[in-house]
C-alpha cells in the first residue's frame, strides 16, 4: 500500500499523510462474521472511567477474526482483502471448499484468489498456518500461539512478524520484534509471512478531528491541573511537577517494571531491549 498525501489547501491537509486503500474491498463486511461494537468510552461495568481520554469515535462493527485456524486439511481461497477499523493490519475473507467462510489476518504478499491451508504437513508459503516444529529456522511468521490451541497472541499488528532462531527440545526459540527471545511450545500454531499494511507507522493524523473519529479525546497535562486532581498539579506559574513523573493515581510513569508473572519467567531467554530515555 502506498502513502497518500494531500495538496495544502488547508492547514490540516498540509501535514496529513494517510495509507491509500486502493485495492481493498469497497463494500460492506461479510454480515455473518460481524457483531455490534458498542464503545465503552473508557468506562468499566460500574460506569466509572478506568481508561482516560477515550470516547466518541465513528460507529463501526466488529469483525470476528479467527485467530485459532482450527479448520484443517481443507484448502480455502482468498475472496477479498478488507480494511478493518478495529486493528492496524488488513484482514482477508477466505472461503473453504465446503463453503464456510472466515476472516483471517492478511499477510503482506497475499492476493485475491490465492489458496491457504491450515494444519500439519502443509506447504511452507505465505498465508498457510502450521505448527512451529514444521517451520524452518529464519522464516517470518505471525499470529503465533503462546500455548497450543490458545489462539494467536503474538505478532498481530500491521507490518510485524517474528522468526524462529532455534530449537530446544520440545520448544522453539522465537525472537520477537522487541528484541525479546523466548521459548514457545513447538506444537503451537503460527502463520507464514509478514502482516500487511507496513506503512501504518508513517501515518500523520493531520488534525484534531481525525483523532476524535478514532475515539481519542483531548489529553490534559498533569502539571496544569490543581493538586487535588493530579500529583503534578499546583505551584505558582509554570512548574515541572516537583517530583518524578507519575500517573494520576501515583504510579511511576517511567521505568517501573509492571510484569508480575514469575510462572512464565523460565521461558524468557533474553529480555526486550531497553528504551533510551
Amino acid at each position: 500500500m502506498a502513502l497518500k498525501t494531500f495538496k495544502p489547501y488547508t492547514k490540516s491537509t498540509r501535514g496529513t499523510i494517510l495509507v491509500s486503500r486502493e485495492g481493498l474491498w469497497k463494500g460492506k463486511p461479510f454480515k455473518n462474521l460481524t457483531s455490534p461494537n458498542n464503545s465503552s468510552k473508557g468506562r468499566n461495568n460500574y460506569g466509572r472511567i478506568t481508561s482516560r481520554n477515550h470516547g466518541g469515535g465513528h460507529k463501526h462493527k466488529y469483525r470476528k477474526i479467527d485467530f485459532y485456524r482450527k479448520k484443517v486439511n481443507i484448502s480455502a481461497e482468498v475472496e477479498r482483502i478488507e480494511y478493518d477499523p478495529n486493528r492496524s493490519c488488513h484482514i482477508m475473507l477466505v472461503k473453504f471448499d465446503d463453503g464456510e467462510r472466515f476472516y483471517y489476518l492478511a499477510p503482506k504478499d497475499i492476493k485475491i484468489g490465492d489458496k491457504v491451508e491450515n494444519g500439519s504437513n502443509v506447504e511452507i508459503k505465505v498465508g498457510n498456518c502450521l505448527p512451529l516444529k514444521e517451520i524452518p529456522v529464519g522464516i517470518d511468521i505471525h499470529n503465533v500461539e503462546i500455548n497450543p490451541g490458545g489462539g494467536g497472541k503474538i505478532a498481530r499488528s500491521a507490518g510485524t512478524s517474528v522468526s524462529i532462531s532455534g530449537i530446544d527440545g520440545n520448544y522453539s526459540i522465537v525472537k520477537m520484534i522487541s528484541g525479546e527471545v523466548r521459548k514457545i511450545n513447538s506444537n503451537s500454531m503460527a502463520t507464514i509471512g509478514v502482516l500487511s499494511n507496513p506503512d501504518q507507522k508513517n501515518i500523520k493524523i493531520g488534525k484534531a478531528g481525525r483523532s476524535r473519529w478514532l475515539g481519542i479525546r483531548p489529553h490534559t497535562r498533569g502539571v496544569v491541573k490543581n493538586p487535588v486532581d493530579h500529583p503534578h498539579g499546583g505551584g505558582e506559574g509554570k512548574s515541572a511537577g516537583g517530583r518524578h513523573p507519575v500517573s494520576p493515581t501515583g504510579q511511576s510513569a517511567k521505568g517501573l517494571k509492571t510484569r508480575d508473572n514469575k510462572r512464565t519467567d523460565k521461558f524468557i531467554i533474553r529480555r526486550r531491549k531497553k528504551k533510551r530515555a
